[in-house]
C-alpha cells in the first residue's frame, strides 16, 4: 500500500471563494481519531452535493474532505472494539461536515462512530443502501414502535422521489402498507408506482393552509 492516497478536498480562499480539487494526502494529513479505515465504498448524498457545490453551508471547517458515509476495512486501531481487518460502516457523526470524510482513500475516525458491516454484505452493498436507506429504515422502525401497522391505515411519504423517500416507499410497500407518495416532480409518478406507491399526490396538496377539524387522512408519515 502506498504512503499517499487520493482525496477530494474542498477549500476556500481569503475572499471565501470555494474550490474543489483532487489531491494526494498521507495519513499524517488526516484528522484525529483512534481508527484508520481503508475506504472501499461511499455514496453521493444530497448533503454531499451541497458541500461540493457550495450551495449550502454544509462544510463547517476549511479545508475539508467531504463525504458523510463510507464502508471499508480497518487498517489500524487503538480502540478496544476494533482491530485490523475488521469490516466497518460509518454514517454521519459530523463526518464530511466538521471532520474529514469519505471522499478519500482512507479515513481516520473515532471508534464509537463505527458499526460492523453485517456478515455476507459487501462494502458496495452497504453503500447501495447508504445513509438514505439507513434513515428510511429508522423511520419505518419508528412507525412500528408507535403502533402504526398496515391495518391502521395509509402512510404518506413526502419527498418521495428522493433517496430517503424512495427507499421508504419500497420498504413500506413490501411490509404491506398502503403508501401515498408526495412529490413535487409529477414526471416521477411511474417510478414511484414501480417502487410500490399505491397513489401519487402533488406536493402542493400538502402545502394548502390547514383547516380546523380537518379529516385525518393518514395513519402516519415519513417526512
Amino acid at each position: 500500500m502506498t504512503d499517499t492516497f487520493k482525496a477530494i478536498l474542498v477549500s476556500r480562499d481569503a475572499e471565501k471563494k470555494q474550490s474543489v480539487d483532487v489531491v494526494d494526502l498521507t495519513e499524517a494529513d488526516l484528522m484525529e481519531g483512534d481508527v484508520t479505515v481503508a475506504v472501499e465504498a461511499t455514496t453521493v448524498n444530497y448533503k454531499d452535493g451541497l458541500a461540493i457545490t457550495g450551495k449550502a453551508p454544509v462544510v463547517r471547517r476549511w479545508p475539508l474532505v467531504p463525504g458523510i458515509d463510507f464502508a471499508g476495512t480497518v487498517l489500524s486501531s487503538t480502540h478496544a472494539d476494533w482491530r485490523k481487518g475488521d469490516k466497518v460502516i460509518l454514517n454521519g457523526w459530523g463526518v464530511g461536515e466538521t471532520h474529514y470524510g469519505a471522499y478519500a482513500g482512507r479515513a481516520r475516525v473515532k471508534g464509537e462512530w463505527l458499526v460492523p458491516l453485517p456478515e455476507g454484505m459487501s462494502a458496495h452493498d452497504a453503500m447501495a443502501v447508504g445513509t438514505a436507506g439507513y434513515t428510511a429504515m429508522l423511520s419505518v422502525m419508528a412507525l412500528e414502535r408507535h403502533g402504526i401497522v398496515p391495518d391502521r391505515g395509509p402512510v404518506v411519504v413526502t419527498g418521495a422521489a428522493g433517496g430517503v423517500g424512495s427507499v421508504a416507499i419500497s420498504i413500506l410497500s413490501s411490509l404491506g402498507y398502503h403508501v401515498i407518495a408526495s412529490t413535487g416532480r409529477n414526471a416521477e409518478s411511474p417510478y414511484l408506482i414501480d417502487l410500490g406507491a399505491a397513489e401519487v399526490i402533488s406536493r402542493e396538496e400538502l402545502s394548502q393552509p390547514a383547516k380546523p377539524l380537518a379529516k385525518e387522512r393518514w395513519a402516519g408519515g415519513v417526512d
